[in-house]
């Protein structure tokens, strides 16, 4: 009888001080991986990747593939050195590999005009997406950039908000700047009339 006593005790003592901390280590770890995990993109979903100081953006066409608008010198997760190559006016189509698009950035999925534009069909925005792929076409950081490209192929409209901030930006520092000299001004002409 006191081996069976004995073994129950080694059998709850294995239990209690390795099984259950071991099972809730496993639990605690699949749950934290469920957390991190980035949202599974669907056919025509919009996929902003974050560089060094700027956004670049794909279109999820299926398989781990997206497809994306840059300068024939992009590489993947170069940064800021893609920017530098951005100042050509010709840009390629290409199909990659999420992955290797993003490189070691992050990306997240960001149909961001879902709410003001009706998304075209997925199946016609992979098709119209697909069509391109290899295809040389106008780039300009302003008016034809790779978030122009996409929110073309998802909505029908080419736009970029990176380019609206930046010119809202731009245009707010601009008038920040003449209220700051038009008051330096001000008060230049009345110390003057003081003395």
């Amino acid at each position: 009888m006191q081996n069976c006593c004995g073994s129950q005790r080694v059998f709850q003592f294995w239990l209690q001080s390795i099984c259950i901390p071991t099972l809730k280590l496993f639990v605690c770890l699949f749950v934290y991986s469920l957390k991190r995990a980035r949202p599974r993109p669907r056919l025509g979903d919009l996929i902003e990747i974050s560089r060094f100081g700027y956004a670049h953006w794909a279109i999820y066409v299926g398989d781990g593939y997206v497809v994306h608008l840059a300068p024939a010198s992009e590489i993947a997760g170069a940064g800021a050195a893609s920017v530098l190559s951005a100042l050509t006016n010709k840009a390629i189509v290409k199909k990659e590999l999420l992955s290797v698009v993003a490189g070691g950035d992050n990306y997240r999925v960001n149909n961001k005009h879902d709410d003001r534009y009706t998304p075209l069909p997925s199946n016609k925005i992979v098709k119209r997406a697909e069509e391109l792929v290899g295809q040389e076409l106008p780039y300009s950081l302003t008016s034809d950039n790779c978030e122009h490209f996409v929110n073309h192929l998802r909505y029908g409209v080419s736009r970029s908000d990176q380019v609206t901030g930046a010119v809202t930006t731009v245009g707010v520092a601009a008038g920040l700047l003449a209220a700051a000299s038009l008051v330096g001004i001000l008060l230049a002409r009345s110390k003057r009339e003081r003395q």
